[in-house]
């Protein structure tokens, strides 16, 4: 069974019946493409002015909502584009909710908030996740670090994240003189490609090694062909580069200028890659609190990159990411999560908070800026 796209439809369904399971299907229906998360962000606020807790949105659209800074407790409001009806449709393990952000990240952001009513813990909403982290860069620069952190991404509810890979980003540029295609001179484009071919030697697949321990090479935007002008071929490509933690950025560049003969390689950004130790106390406590929920908690290392590594970076303190949902269904046309599975990840998420002591210092220490 399955109901139609209209929100006040979806929220009148029977499954959604706990304020949690109501936050969620509110969040999802409504759109928050990164870059344009304000409606989301003020929905979400809403819900913590509505448990008398301290909100706002600050100078870039973060929805800020400080408490015990035992535990921090953050996830982003941003999707990537797509437009899935939100509607629930019965599953195999129950009713599930289909729509973009269920999954990445609208799920884990919505157990987190209600995860931070519960128990008190410090939450903030970041934006611009899924572009250019401009949301966590922010809150680095205008908070002071937690104790602790609880980034919110799926994981499935009974998995917990422990890795990410670093990202290198840049854009390769090239201009040659115009002239007729029968001429074989390679031409602005030819350079470009045969570039590229060469790095992907450099870093060729090995199918014996995790994805997570390579680096691996996509082209994300390529433009080219003659000049305004007339007189010349121009080429431009923008390529990401994803770091296992093994390999440093500065070793990985090194090996991509090397294979440059024709062109300029403006590098653009480097987030670096992050690992975890599972037998951490925050860890530990997930096994123990995925255990108490009937489930068998599982160590996962993801091949992307996320806010998780520059707030392992930048504050160094205690992380993990968290969330319900299968992130094999993230930015996909299919991306559904079953209702079950965000009520475990909610009671998992306050049994580590009250575990690792929130509510016990109830003074919010966030710097309100």
């Amino acid at each position: 069974m399955a109901v139609g796209t209209d929100a006040d439809a979806v929220l009148d369904h029977p499954a959604v019946d706990t304020e949690g399971r109501k936050l969620l299907t509110e969040l999802v229906s409504i759109p928050s493409v990164s870059g344009d998360e304000t409606e989301a962000a003020e929905a979400l606020a809403a819900f913590f002015e509505a448990h008398d807790r301290e909100v706002w949105l600050d100078d870039i659209g973060n929805v800020r909502a400080p408490g015990d800074d035992t535990v921090l407790l953050t996830s982003h409001i941003d999707t990537v584009p797509g437009d899935i009806p939100v509607e629930i449709k019965d599953g195999e393990e129950g009713p599930e909710l289909w729509g973009r952000g269920s999954v990445d990240a609208t799920g884990p952001l919505a157990a987190m908030a209600i995860a931070a009513v519960e128990t008190g813990a410090s939450f903030v909403g970041v934006v611009g996740e899924e572009s250019t982290s401009r949301g966590a860069w922010h809150l680095i620069e205008n908070r002071e670090a937690p104790d602790a952190i609880i980034n919110g991404e799926p994981s499935g509810w009974d998995g917990i994240t422990l890795g990410y890979r670093g990202l290198l980003e840049g854009t390769y540029v090239a201009t040659s003189e115009s002239g007729h295609t029968s001429r074989p001179d390679p031409n602005a484009i030819q350079h470009a490609m045969s570039w590229w071919e060469r790095v992907e030697d450099v870093f060729e697949p090995d199918e014996w090694i995790p994805v997570f321990e390579q680096v691996t090479t996509k082209p994300v935007e390529f433009e080219g062909g003659i000049s305004v002008d007339g007189l010349s071929m121009e080429s431009t490509m923008e390529f990401q580069l994803r770091v296992p933690p093994e390999r440093t950025p500065e070793e990985v560049r090194e090996l991509s200028d090397a294979e440059l003969e024709t062109g300029t390689v403006n590098w653009t950004e480097f987030i670096p890659a992050v690992m975890t130790s599972p037998r951490s106390e925050v860890a530990r406590l997930f096994r123990v609190a995925i255990r108490e929920q009937g489930g068998d908690p599982r160590l996962l290392r993801k091949t992307g990159t996320a806010d998780m590594n520059i707030y392992a970076e930048e504050w160094g303190c205690p992380i993990v990411s968290y969330g319900p949902g299968d992130s094999n269904l993230d930015h996909t046309p299919h991306e559904h999560l079953p209702l079950s599975a965000f009520d475990h990840s909610v009671e998992v998420l306050i049994e580590v908070c009250e575990q690792l002591g929130v509510g016990e210092n109830t003074t919010p220490t966030e710097q309100a800026q």
